[in-house]
């Protein structure tokens, strides 16, 4: 609550401070229903001023009346104007409105003293708004990721008892831990077995690199990508498959299924055009990508 008086503070204290643009429009003796000179004069000056922004408006009365009178009057007088101009002129956000009713350096003319004042910053000096009003935004401190220790290498126990161990990318897996959100990786050395959507033994360890950058960044959120080479048309959806049965080896790991997407591209997306002239281009096309959904 202190935090937002404060800012109210300095809002209105801007106002006087920094000489913004005013306008003011008078009111008949209790009235909170301009004269048709003074609405015309508002009218032309809105035609005038399309591009300005408001920042605030304040309502004053004269003395005439009792207190609660007058701020109810200064409240009503400020709503006219309002009503007015909302939806035809530019209004700050956090634009605020105040009712003085009697409670200021009043004129000895009467007249002067109802009447409603309009603060507004000219379209010249929009792109410096804020230091204008003296409001400072506070930056928020971002903290820097931990550096994650992932292992070289992973020693795999089967149902049988036999063991397997995988030699692991480091530089890969803190690669992917480390992308902001649209980048897209390409998971090299990720084989399968020809026209199925197997991974092969050899490339096992890429699934276990994915799943250990999974589990040590529990914020990160991907979409895998299939490609495919060599062909004109997906006519099994090979690319589909391919991308998802990665995925169903993080979810059957423990990785929730709203933070793996998958989807496949067929042969719409070539990095070398087909037919590919040689096996390198074509092992370029088949490939499976990782794009950074949220990091």
């Amino acid at each position: 609550m202190k935090t937002k008086l404060l800012f109210i503070y300095i809002l209105l204290q801007s106002v006087f401070s920094f000489s913004q643009e005013q306008f003011v429009v008078y009111f008949e003796s209790n009235k909170h229903e301009m004269a048709k000179k003074e609405n015309k004069k508002l009218q032309d000056w809105m035609l005038a001023n399309k591009e300005v922004k408001i920042v605030a408006i304040n309502g004053y009365t004269d003395e005439d009346g009792t207190s609660g009178f007058n701020d109810t009057l200064a409240k009503k007088r400020v709503n006219f104007i309002f009503n007015q101009i909302k939806d035809k002129i530019k209004i700050r956000e956090d634009f605020k409105t105040r009712s003085f009713g009697e409670n200021f350096k009043q004129s000895t003319n009467k007249a002067e003293n109802r009447k409603v004042t309009i603060y507004y910053l000219l379209e010249k000096d929009l792109a410096k708004e804020d230091e204008i009003l003296g409001i400072k935004k506070e930056e928020i401190a971002v903290e820097p990721k931990k550096e994650i220790n992932y292992p070289k290498e992973l020693i795999i126990e089967n149902p049988d008892g036999s063991r397997v161990e995988y030699k692991l990318n480091v530089e890969f897996m803190k690669l992917i831990g480390n992308s902001a959100v649209g980048d897209k990786l390409k998971i090299d050395n990720l084989n399968f077995v020809i026209n199925t959507f197997a991974v092969v033994n050899e490339s096992r360890s890429k699934l276990y690199e994915l799943l250990l950058v999974m589990q040590n960044n529990p914020k990160l959120k991907i979409e895998l990508q299939g490609h495919l080479c060599c062909m004109t048309k997906d006519r099994v959806d090979l690319s589909t498959q391919r991308s998802k049965a990665i995925s169903n080896f993080l979810r059957q790991n423990g990785i929730e299924s709203s933070r793996v997407a998958y989807k496949g591209f067929g042969v719409s997306q070539p990095l070398f055009p087909i037919p590919e002239k040689n096996e390198a281009e074509r092992a370029a096309n088949r490939r499976v990508e990782i794009l950074i959904l949220e990091n």
